[in-house]
């Protein structure tokens, strides 16, 4: 007996290995070697950036010096943080990723966020940090971080960090897209600075007595002074 397959049918099972290749993708595949951000062009809006004329294009489009100084952390909770996406640092156009640094004073925390669109690995390059995230059950994962220590923090949760040391720390990190996004808590969440006090004390309150944290080799008594 000759089995007669519908025409959609193969269609669908054609297509369903593209379909679940692109379910699974971060930002979309590279479709050119090099396409570093056309910053002039404002007037086109497409799910990504334009791309520079070929001709165009320069060693210095791979360049950055963003991530070169510290920010400014003469604010209320002494931190900063500087993102280089696509935007502002023109090849990283396509390739899925973008860069960041933080920095954090003594007794200074970045406060909860998260990146809805990328996942965030975070290298210490100086300093005493504990950092963490919550997964969607309310569990929390935090670890002590000291120079050298890479943590991780998965796509789309809310996670922070703050200096637990006794001099600035100063951390990178790479985001697996080119515009992960930034939803900060207390600003989506908060309305009034009042309640951001409240949040910051919470956090702070913490990191002073480091009970219940995993300093994972960090010298708790150095820490506190003792």
């Amino acid at each position: 007996m000759k089995l007669s397959i519908p025409s959609t049918a193969i269609s669908f099972l054609t297509c369903l290995p593209i379909f679940i290749q692109y379910s699974f993708a971060g930002d979309a595949d590279n479709l050119y070697d090099i396409c570093p951000t056309n910053l002039s062009n404002e007037k086109v809006f497409i799910n990504g950036l334009p791309c520079k004329n070929p001709s165009d294009i320069t060693p210095s489009d791979f360049k950055s010096s963003l991530l070169n100084e510290p920010g400014d952390t003469d604010n209320f909770y002494g931190s900063s943080m500087i993102m280089a996406t696509a935007a502002e640092f023109p090849g990283l156009n396509t390739l899925g990723l973008s860069t960041a640094r933080v920095d954090i004073e003594v007794d200074g925390t970045l406060m909860p966020h998260a990146h809805p669109r990328a996942s965030e690995m975070m290298y210490v390059r100086s300093g005493v940090v504990v950092a963490g995230f919550l997964d969607s059950s309310d569990r929390v994962f935090q670890k002590g971080l000291k120079e050298g220590d890479v943590f991780v923090f998965p796509r789309g949760l809310l996670h922070y960090c703050f200096n637990a040391g006794f001099e600035t720390a100063t951390a990178f990190s790479v985001l697996n897209s080119q515009n992960p996004g930034l939803v900060r808590i207390t600003g989506a969440m908060f309305a009034g600075s009042k309640v951001s006090e409240v949040v910051k004390g919470m956090v702070m309150k913490n990191s002073t007595s480091l009970e219940g944290f995993d300093l994972d080799g960090v010298d708790v008594g150095n820490l506190l002074g003792e």
